[in-house]
């Protein structure tokens, strides 16, 4: 069976596969199927490759992003009919999450206009920047729970969170971005510089978090981006995918301008869209639902930069019409490849599907690829890609 899937959050760059993968877990394959396409996108136009000229072209807003994004499935699907036969699923992950909601909107848009040739299976959100609000005021209490701040690190916590807030209300998104990162900076101070991609662990632990602490502003920033790059060994092998891509790959498309590098405008694009950032996309998400549009959110349980407690917090300002009845049903527990434990927690009702994955931070299928895989298996209604 095959899918089509587009990826949004992790890199920078735009790539096609079709994908065969072994299913023996001992090569250490992270994902498998008989046949997956998949499209990965992230960020906006200076995506990977990709470049501007004239700085002023870059994407300020999500939205723009997502017309972008659209432009591009109108070139890939329009003119291959047999990617046409396959439903696409658009899989986000952090601050893909907001791209993928706009996307599927814009994407539904263009469809029901008939310039789209595709039918669109899902849109799957995991540990997703949807309400920035939210997770900022999860951030203080989470880590008062587990013993990593005191009541000092609470107090000052909660205080930047509601400046936040505030700006938010006011419509000060750029002073909104900035407050978030000084908030970042009180939480790494508070906690002796927790990871905020697993907060079980210290920053310089995580090997897909950063290697030093970074307090100010600006570099607060960096963290975000350099851990979209965290991931930097090419599968299957040892080697830098930034000298990778920049060498014999860059080589052998044989069209980059010398004066281009993979992923060189990543620093622009942040800085483009921090009037975006602290946006939140609850509403859009409501959109996706009330059109029918199979919706699925997953959470890693030891994430701080999206808790679960935040990512609970805004899925229950949904005024999608199955709310009450998702938010009272119960959860059914996960279990994956014959190991012992319980590795998560499940409950769907109508087209919203919610999974809890435990012993996971920020990125899922990093620390949990089992169940990851089963999950992806049950979004896309995939049998050859589910693993009892």
């Amino acid at each position: 069976m095959a899918n089509n899937s587009l990826v949004a959050g992790r890199t920078r760059c735009f790539r096609s596969w079709h994908w065969e993968f072994s299913r023996d877990w001992t090569t250490g394959n992270r994902f498998e199927a008989q046949k997956f396409y998949m499209v990965e996108k992230s960020r906006s136009v200076v995506c990977g490759y990709s470049f501007v000229e004239d700085t002023k072209l870059l994407v300020k807003t999500d939205v723009e992003a997502a017309v972008d994004l659209t432009t591009l499935l109108k070139e890939i699907f329009n003119r291959n009919e047999s990617l046409q036969q396959s439903p696409l699923y658009i899989v986000a992950e952090s601050y893909g999450g907001k791209f993928a909601v706009t996307l599927g909107l814009a994407a539904l848009e263009a469809i029901e206009a008939g310039n789209l040739k595709l039918k669109l299976g899902g849109v799957a959100l995991g540990d997703s920047w949807i309400s920035p609000e939210d997770f900022v005021f999860s951030w203080g209490p989470l880590l008062k729970d587990v013993s990593r701040i005191d009541n000092q690190g609470l107090q000052k916590s909660n205080s930047l969170a509601g400046k936040i807030r505030q700006q938010l209300i006011d419509g000060q998104y750029v002073d909104a971005t900035s407050s978030w990162s000084e908030l970042e900076g009180v939480i790494s101070r508070s906690s002796n510089s927790v990871d905020f991609y697993n907060f079980l662990l210290d920053s310089n632990m995580d090997p897909i978090s950063l290697t030093s602490v970074e307090l100010r502003e600006q570099i607060a920033k960096r963290r975000y981006l350099r851990y979209l790059d965290s991931l930097r060994l090419s599968p299957g092998g040892d080697v830098d995918i930034d000298t990778l891509m920049n060498g014999i790959i860059k080589d052998k498309l044989k069209i980059i301008p010398k004066n281009v590098s993979w992923g060189g405008q990543s620093d622009l694009v942040f800085t483009t869209l921090s009037g975006d950032f602290m946006k939140p996309r609850i509403k859009e998400v409501d959109e996706l639902l009330a059109k029918g549009v199979n919706v699925t959110i997953y959470n890693g349980q030891l994430d701080l930069i999206c808790a679960t407690m935040g990512t609970e917090a805004w899925v229950e300002k949904l005024n999608w019409d199955g709310l009450k009845e998702f938010l009272s049903m119960k959860r059914t527990p996960l279990y994956c490849g014959g190991e012992g434990g319980t590795k998560g927690f499940t409950k769907s009702y109508k087209n919203l599907h919610f999974y809890w994955i435990l012993k996971a931070g920020h990125f899922v299928p990093v620390d949990q690829p089992c169940i990851a895989l089963n999950m992806v298996g049950g979004i896309t209604h995939s049998p050859v890609a589910s693993i009892s």
